[in-house]
């Protein structure tokens, strides 16, 4: 078994920031007021007492694609992918996550492209 990702980062394809708050609001209970930057928006959510900032990026790669970054290892998900399936059944989209927790000699490219329940190892290289 790999070890926990010491922060969570997800890549969600073609959806609305609104159904993204809805899932998280959900997920959580709350969720504070996002606070915008052109592309970039943060916010904040509570787990199990513990205070989540999250950032999400719009047009990551290419137009279809955002990042939404946990910065915390204090969230449900051990992994990126346990939250990439979450988030792929809540939101019906394709999520992409990075398959391991960047250590030296991993390959770059590869990524976990979850849809449908099914996990798929893709290469992703972005333009």
């Amino acid at each position: 078994m790999s070890s926990p990702h010491p922060d969570i980062e997800i890549y969600i394809k073609s959806t609305p920031i609104e159904a993204i708050s809805a899932w998280l609001e959900q997920r959580f209970g709350s969720l504070a007021p996002w606070q915008s930057k052109g592309l970039v928006h943060t916010s904040a959510l509570t787990w199990q007492g513990q205070k989540i900032p999250i950032t999400l990026h719009e047009k990551v790669a290419g137009k279809a694609w955002m990042s939404l970054w946990f910065q915390s290892n204090q969230t449900p998900w051990s992994q990126d992918l346990d939250c990439a399936q979450e988030a792929a059944t809540a939101l019906n989209t394709q999520i992409r996550c990075i398959v391991s927790g960047w250590q030296e000699g991993d390959e770059p490219d590869e990524w976990w492209s979850v849809e449908q329940g099914e996990a798929t190892k893709v290469l992703w290289r972005t333009e």
